[in-house]
C-alpha cells in the first residue's frame, strides 16, 4: 500500500453516517440529513447542521433523510452527502481519489448495492466496495469471523435490524428487518400522542428513548419531563413519563426485532447453534444500547447476549479493518468497479 492511496470506510446509516480513516479511527460522525431549499433546489447544509433544522424549518427549506430503512431512497441527495463527507474526512489535500468501502444492510438487492457503488464513484471515489453490515459489525466487534465457528451478530441501527450467523468469513443465515431505532422513536411519539394528547418531535422521542427507555420493565423507574404541543388547545405543555410506560409503548417494535433473531436461530445448522450458545450473541449498532436489551434477548431466546465493545462504532471500525486487509476479506467483499 503506497503512501498516496487514500482509504475511507463509510458506515452509511439511515440515522448517522460515520467515516473511518485507517490509522486515524472515526474522523466523522454526523446525521444522514441534507437540508435543501425548495425554491431553487440548492443544498443548504449537510449532516449536523442540517439535523438542527429538522422540525424547525420554514416552508422554503426541507430537511431530507436520503437513506430510508438502510438503503438509498434519494439518489442525488445521497451522492451530495457522500461527497461532502468524503471531502470533509480527507481534508484539503485530497488530490487523489480515495478507495472507499461502504456498509450495506444484509438484505439489500443487487440494484440497491449498485446504487451505493455508483453514488460513491460519482462522489469522487476511485474504487468503491460494499460489504454487508453484519460482517463489518462482527469484524469491528473483534469476532474472529474467519474461523470455522458460528458467531451470531445482531446489528441494530436507525433503519434496519440485521441479524446474521457468520462462519468461515461468510454469512450462513441472515435476516434484515426494517424495524430499528427510528421505528422505536415513532412508537414513543405515538404513545405520548395517544396517552397524553401531546404532540412531540422526533428529537424529543429519541431523547426519551435514550434517557429513560428500557427493553424490559425495571423496578427503580427513571422518569423525565416531556415537552410538546397539546393536541386540543394547541399550546405547549409538559408531562412526566416513566420507564415502564415506555417499555409498553415500544414492545411491538422490540417483538419484531426479537422475531428476526429467532427466525435466524431457527435456520441455523445445529453445529453452529451450539457454538452460538457458547459464544453468546453479540449486539452492535446504536439502538442495541437501549437499556437491558441483551436481557430481553436472553429472556426470549434462551441464548445469552452481550453488547459489543463500542457497539455504536463497530460497523465503522469494521470498514477500517477490512480496508487494511482487503486480501483477507476478499470473500465477503462484493462489487468492485
Amino acid at each position: 500500500m503506497s503512501l498516496f492511496s487514500r482509504k475511507l470506510g463509510i458506515d452509511l446509516g439511515t440515522a448517522n453516517t460515520l467515516v473511518f480513516v485507517p490509522g486515524k479511527g472515526v474522523v466523522l460522525n454526523e446525521p444522514s440529513v441534507v437540508a435543501v431549499s425548495k425554491a431553487d433546489n440548492k443544498i443548504l447544509a449537510v449532516g449536523a447542521e442540517a439535523k438542527e433544522m429538522i422540525g424547525r424549518t420554514p416552508d422554503s427549506i426541507i430537511a431530507y433523510r436520503p437513506m430510508k430503512d438502510g438503503v438509498i431512497a434519494d439518489y442525488k441527495v445521497t451522492e451530495v452527502m457522500l461527497r461532502y463527507y468524503m471531502s470533509k474526512a480527507l481534508g484539503k489535500w485530497n488530490l487523489l481519489k480515495p478507495e472507499v468501502l461502504i456498509s450495506v444492510p444484509a438484505g439489500v438487492t443487487s440494484t440497491e448495492r449498485r446504487a451505493v457503488v455508483e453514488a460513491a464513484i460519482k462522489a469522487g471515489a476511485k474504487n468503491a466496495y460494499v460489504v454487508k453490515e453484519p460482517i463489518l459489525a462482527a469484524i469491528g466487534a473483534g469476532i474472529p469471523i474467519q474461523e470455522a465457528r458460528g458467531h451470531m451478530i445482531v446489528d441494530i441501527g436507525g433503519g434496519t435490524t440485521d441479524v446474521a450467523v457468520i462462519s468461515l468469513g461468510g454469512i450462513v443465515a441472515a435476516k434484515s428487518v426494517k424495524c430499528a431505532g427510528n421505528k422505536v422513536d415513532a412508537a414513543i411519539a405515538d404513545y405520548v400522542k395517544k396517552t397524553f394528547n401531546l404532540s412531540i418531535g422526533e428529537k424529543m422521542a429519541e431523547d426519551i428513548k435514550i434517557k429513560i427507555g428500557s427493553a424490559v420493565p425495571i423496578e427503580e423507574e427513571l422518569s423525565m419531563m416531556v415537552k410538546g404541543r397539546d393536541f386540543i388547545t394547541g399550546l405547549p405543555r409538559s408531562v412526566e413519563i416513566r420507564t415502564n410506560e415506555m417499555v409498553k409503548a415500544i414492545s411491538k417494535e422490540l417483538r419484531e426485532m426479537i422475531k428476526a433473531i429467532k427466525d435466524v436461530l431457527q435456520e441455523t445448522p445445529p453445529e453452529l447453534a451450539s457454538d452460538i450458545i457458547d459464544q453468546e450473541i453479540t449486539m452492535t449498532g446504536g439502538s442495541s444500547q437501549l437499556r437491558n436489551f441483551p436481557e430481553l434477548v436472553f429472556r426470549r431466546t434462551g441464548v445469552k447476549a452481550h453488547l459489543g465493545k463500542d457497539a455504536y462504532y463497530c460497523v465503522a471500525k469494521g470498514t477500517g479493518i477490512a480496508l487494511e486487509h482487503l486480501d483477507v476479506y476478499k470473500k465477503s467483499i462484493i462489487a468492485k468497479r
